[in-house]
């Protein structure tokens, strides 16, 4: 047997190991200070080689499957856990825990090097000397940012600095105009401090914003008083308010991991300057388990490794997991600062510990009370695995023109970072669906396929995605759900529509009342609404486009001087005559503002 002449083989050194089952497919990476006592571990070997009856769920039927083992030799076990978080990253085996939420969260940055420095919103961390950075925010950044350049009178704009005469923003008394020499360096810095210090402490920044509103709505402007009370309102839902005093704690991120059977959830929270400004919280759903020590390993590195930077004086978790000292290790010598990660058992950081621990069976609660309807498909349609995870397609055309497909994804709620629009050239339905679902595997190596497809259509399309399936030799669930047909005619009508489920089983009548069809029409309907969408934008995009050519005197060397201010063909479409002067001549204003009062979209 290979696996067993591979396990004689394995030596007593620190490195990564590699589960393969018998068609090379690679199932599980792991890491280990000793590779043979580690390996070993998984198996019982008397009477004969097989899975240790210690292991959980989820690893005892990896082990099942597994025919080979192959292994990477590292120094030392810091390096092997380098080693193992990349290759996870690279290659997503099918039975390591995937965190598809590998999000960058907004942080607001200023570089104080610049003369005349401004706040903006990033996701990119650069390690520049003088650009400092608040956050992470999970929610309200674009909030306190458009807060911060309302209050106090900063640069406005990148391109400000570039103009030679003051800009509107001075005129609406909103800018110093720097531009023009209005204000000096030295000044202009102190209204910098004052935004930073209402930047560190929010109160101060609500507090001048109630003022604000309370302004306008005297005068009567009760449009820009609902904008600031929304402002107002959203700057202070995206912080806890608690009774632990916590002024001295400072700088902390806090990690809480909490599963209950196949649910798991990871709470972050991060506190700066002695307030929780942020938190934010992903739930996970495995139909084998989760286990803690590897959810915690890897909430931590795949956070930091997503160019975050390390603002943080001390990381508490909720729980002692077994390669903390590493993960630590790791960190200090990523960020070149001295880090601890540390579970508290009593003092205020316990307390926080708790109130994480509330927030998360909360959420738990809340998820088991809402029913699970992934596992009520699985049992309808008899599928391999929990549909926890689903990928929606359609496409869409008209008369063969803008011909697009749209993927949508649902994974407890709309991923709506995950979908996904495709620009078609095949000219049939079946083709369009064939060349969307070939894209789409072909990036399963960068993104692993989900747990069920669905597709809008029938038997027809259903059988073309098994195929395709088939000959990339993935194993994946796949749905069809077809409209009523009355006449030859397909219908859509919410709340009545017989629509039609089609698996590999056959095909499925079910009332329109049934909880399982309405949840897989609710799926296909965003899919048919996200396609129809961009093909219809697509179709804007191309009509005004031949429009603008067909105009006498906007040829395409014209268009691209208009597509390079403006952007869009829609905001080329919006602008007014005197930004359009800023691009074309008095004559050429005159005929496009004449033919677009002509132009209609379709």
């Amino acid at each position: 047997m290979k696996l067993a002449e591979n396990l004689k083989k394995i030596p007593q050194s620190s490195g990564v190991y590699q589960y393969f089952d018998e068609f090379g497919k690679l199932l599980y990476i792991g890491k280990a200070k000793n590779l043979k006592n580690r390996v070993k571990s998984y198996f019982k070997f008397t009477p004969f080689l097989q899975p240790s009856p210690t292991l959980n769920l989820r690893i005892f039927k990896m082990i099942s499957e597994a025919k080979e083992i192959k292994y990477l030799l590292v120094q030392n076990e810091q390096d092997a856990l380098i080693l193992e978080n990349s290759l996870i990253k690279q290659l997503k085996p099918k039975y390591n825990i995937l965190l598809r939420d590998d999000k960058t969260y907004p942080y607001i940055t200023i570089n104080l090097k610049d003369e005349f420095p401004r706040f903006e919103i990033t996701r990119k961390i650069t390690k520049e000397k003088g650009v400092k950075y608040f956050g992470p925010f999970t929610t309200s950044s674009r909030e306190i940012l458009n807060s911060l350049y309302l209050l106090f009178n900063l640069v406005q704009k990148k391109n400000c600095l570039k103009s030679k005469a003051a800009c509107l923003f001075h005129q609406i008394q909103r800018c110093e105009a720097p531009c023009v020499g209005k204000i000096d360096k030295k000044e202009y810095a102190k209204i910098v401090n004052d935004a930073l210090n209402a930047l560190k402490n929010r109160t101060i920044l609500t507090q001048l914003l109630e003022q604000k509103m309370l302004e306008a709505s005297q005068l009567e402007n009760f449009e820009e008083a609902m904008v600031l009370r929304d402002n107002i309102r959203a700057i202070k839902n995206s912080f806890h308010v608690s009774d632990i005093d916590l002024a001295k704690l400072k700088n902390i991120d806090i990690f809480f991991v909490h599963i209950k059977q196949k649910i798991a959830v990871i709470l972050k929270m991060f506190m700066r300057n002695g307030k929780i400004i942020s938190a934010d919280n992903t739930i996970l759903r495995n139909s084998q388990g989760f286990e803690k020590d590897e959810l915690y390993k890897r909430v931590i590195l795949q956070f930091y490794s997503n160019n975050s930077p390390l603002l943080c004086e001390q990381i508490l978790v909720g729980d002692d997991f077994a390669d903390s000292a590493q993960v630590q290790s790791y960190l200090r010598n990523t960020f070149k600062k001295s880090i601890k990660i540390h579970h508290p058992k009593i003092g205020d950081k316990a307390k926080l510990i708790k109130l994480a621990k509330q927030n998360t069976s909360y959420i738990l609660q809340d998820v088991q009370n809402r029913g699970d309807i992934e596992a009520k498909i699985q049992n309808l349609f008899d599928l391999n695995e929990t549909p926890y995870r689903i990928e929606v397609f359609d496409n869409s055309h008209l008369g063969g023109k803008a011909t697009v497909g749209g993927m949508v994804v649902w994974e407890q709620k709309w991923q709506k970072d995950s979908y996904r629009k495709y620009t078609l050239h095949a000219k049939d339905e079946y083709s369009q669906m064939k060349e969307l679902l070939t894209r789409r595997i072909e990036k399963f190596k960068e993104n692993p396929p989900p747990n069920l497809w669905l597709l809008d259509g029938g038997a027809t399309l259903l059988e073309l995605a098994k195929k395709l399936l088939k000959e990339h030799d993935i194993k994946l669930d796949v749905l069809a759900i077809s409209k009523e047909k009355l006449d030859s005619k397909s219908i859509r009508a919410k709340g009545r529509a017989k629509d039609i489920l089609h698996s590999s089983t056959g095909h499925i009548n079910l009332a329109t009342s049934d909880i399982r069809l309405q949840f897989l029409q609710k799926l296909r309907d965003e899919a048919h609404r996200f396609a129809i969408s961009f093909h219809q934008k697509k179709k804007r995009k191309e009509d005004l486009a031949n429009f603008l050519t067909s105009i006498k005197g906007i040829g395409m060397a014209t268009q691209k001087r208009l597509l390079s201010y403006f952007g869009t063909y829609d905001a080329i479409y919006n602008a007014n005559i005197e930004e359009l002067k800023i691009i074309l001549s008095d004559k050429q204003v005159k005929t496009m503002i004449s033919g677009l009062k002509l132009y209609t979209f379709k």
